[in-house]
């Protein structure tokens, strides 16, 4: 008798606390046992997280190591022979039946070479505590000149009903192959590349699972909810930040010897010059 595929969640968290206890609530109450829920927490200046609610393992870090960092350091902690692994924003909350049907997806024989998944993430406003009833993202695309974008953020849901192979998938929620992370592993034996610290880390991960001929996967039947911390309006959000997520556009075109790169180079400029 096959035995029950295994699931461990990473979540890093720093400033989460008007988050996070809905995040682990939803995981508690998943359909399926997880076999693991490991947090993060990444330097974060309040701690008064109700922890001791569930079963989870925590590793406090004094200072904020980063989203890539700290995804790493989870991945340390994950128990050999562990089937999937989902990592997951401590602002995105799962439907109940969410990891059932990923793992029930990915155990197809026609999955076989599916090394990541995820649903529709659709948006969520933490003030009013109910959905949008709009879409956060369908999946990670990119535009002929080099824009990468969250397909059908902002419309209203229910666009979306086959399953389709994407280009990139969003980090928020990424329910991945265990087996397809361990043939991306960096040198130092990390899934996620520490020089993108945060923004963009998702795209370059999706992009080295699909050179490894790993298939991506947009289940719109799975769905779950995400409280965006990226504005929309980009005069809002700090400059270092939009710095940072040019910068490392810039990078992953750099690696993937891309022309494109003349495009994200010519944003950074914009962005470090005119503050656009």
């Amino acid at each position: 008798m096959k035995k029950a595929p295994t699931c461990a969640v990473i979540i890093v968290t720093h400033n989460s606390e008007s988050y996070l206890p809905i995040c682990l609530r939803a995981l508690h109450e998943q359909t399926v046992k997880l076999n693991q829920i490991i947090v993060i927490d990444s330097g974060s200046s309040d701690m008064n997280y109700l922890f001791t609610e569930y079963n989870i393992f925590l590793n406090i870090q004094k200072s904020n190591v980063g989203f890539c960092k700290g995804n790493n350091i989870g991945y340390s902690y994950i128990n050999p022979g562990t089937d999937y692994i989902l990592f997951l924003n401590p602002d995105a909350f799962l439907s109940k039946d969410f990891i059932e049907r990923a793992m029930d997806k990915m155990e197809e024989p026609s999955s076989a070479n599916v090394g990541a998944l995820s649903g529709q993430l659709l948006g969520y406003d933490i003030a009013r505590h109910a959905p949008t009833g709009l879409v956060d993202t369908t999946g990670i695309f990119s535009t002929w000149y080099g824009r990468w974008y969250d397909r059908g953020q902002g419309k209203p849901n229910g666009h979306y009903t086959d399953d389709e192979s994407i280009p990139a998938l969003c980090g928020a929620l990424m329910f991945c192959r265990k087996k397809a992370l361990d043939s991306i592993l960096l040198g130092n034996d990390e899934v996620m590349d520490p020089e993108f610290f945060m923004y963009k880390e998702d795209i370059d991960l999706s992009l080295r699972l699909r050179k490894k001929g790993w298939k991506l996967l947009f289940c719109p039947a799975l769905t779950s909810y995400h409280c965006r911390g990226w504005q929309h309006d980009r005069s809002k959000v700090p400059l270092h930040l939009r710095l940072l997520s040019a910068k490392n556009e810039m990078r992953l075109y750099r690696r993937m010897k891309s022309p494109k790169y003349f495009y994200s180079l010519f944003k950074y400029t914009l962005v470090k010059c005119f503050n656009i």
